[in-house]
């Protein structure tokens, strides 16, 4: 079942949230601030949708769990995407809508990137609104188990590639070279690839409970990373600024790791 009222005070929530980081963006010209607070999103409804039973402790064990990996997930998460964009002022993406759209961009950004970005997050977020709002004291454990697995690959996936990448970055020598080490040599996007697999994650926790029809939300992720803002997006200007990444394409594989083929 699902707790309705959870739901609601989460879209409130988040909506408020995305209300709060338009006022900041408004203030300092930098629409960024959605994203780099995106994972810190995905922590306010986690908690939110405990308060409705009581908080955290009086929550099954399960929904504390859930709460607990969406924390670690979402701090790190935007913790890292704020020490990688300090300093480097607004991102490219949100620079050329509001050259495009001049001086009303201010206000339209609110609906078309913060109230957006809100409810899709809201949407993704329905395995942990089932997980967490749950009261079945005996979750599936097979489902637990899988749920579990899911999490801790993808999360080894994003943090070691997040931290590969950096100390790649961080080396003058590798100044416009294309990273194809560690674990980048059998995906070209090792932290999307973990994103996603944490979230079909987050799904299997509350398939364990019932929850086996909010496959939508992972799936969703899933898309957005792949095809939205993800790897396609990202693709397009690596190939225009680096010539060799287009070898990489070819011997790499692009979401899923596998070995590389030949060059």
């Amino acid at each position: 079942m699902v707790d309705i009222g959870s739901g609601v005070l989460g879209l409130g929530g988040i909506l408020t949230m995305m209300l709060v980081l338009w006022l900041g963006s408004v203030l300092l010209r930098d629409a960024s601030l959605v994203d780099r607070l995106w994972g810190m999103g995905f922590v306010l409804l986690a908690w939110l949708y405990l308060q409705p039973a009581g908080g955290f402790r009086g929550a099954p064990w399960l929904a504390r769990l859930v709460v607990i990996l969406v924390t670690i997930w979402g701090l790190r998460l935007s913790l890292y995407l704020t020490w990688r964009n300090w300093g480097q002022g607004e991102d490219y993406r949100y620079r050329a809508m509001r050259a495009a759209q001049g001086g009303t961009f201010w206000w339209k950004s609110l609906f078309s990137v913060f109230v957006l970005q809100g409810i899709l997050a809201w949407i993704i977020s329905a395995p942990l609104l089932v997980a967490v709002s749950s009261r079945i004291a005996t979750p599936n454990s097979v489902w637990v188990g899988v749920g579990m697995a899911c999490w801790l690959t993808g999360f080894l996936f994003e943090t070691v590639g997040d931290w590969q990448l950096a100390r790649f970055k961080a080396n003058p020598s590798n100044r416009g070279q294309v990273m194809d080490r560690g674990l980048w040599r059998y995906t070209r996007h090792p932290n999307y690839f973990g994103d996603a697999v944490v979230w079909w994650g987050y799904f299997c926790l509350a398939a364990a409970v019932g929850g086996w029809w909010t496959a939508f939300g992972p799936a969703l992720m899933t898309v957005l990373l792949m095809k939205v803002s993800g790897v396609a997006l990202l693709e397009k200007t690596l190939q225009e600024t680096k010539p060799q990444y287009r070898d990489y394409i070819r011997r790499t594989s692009a979401f899923v790791p596998r070995w590389p083929r030949a060059s």
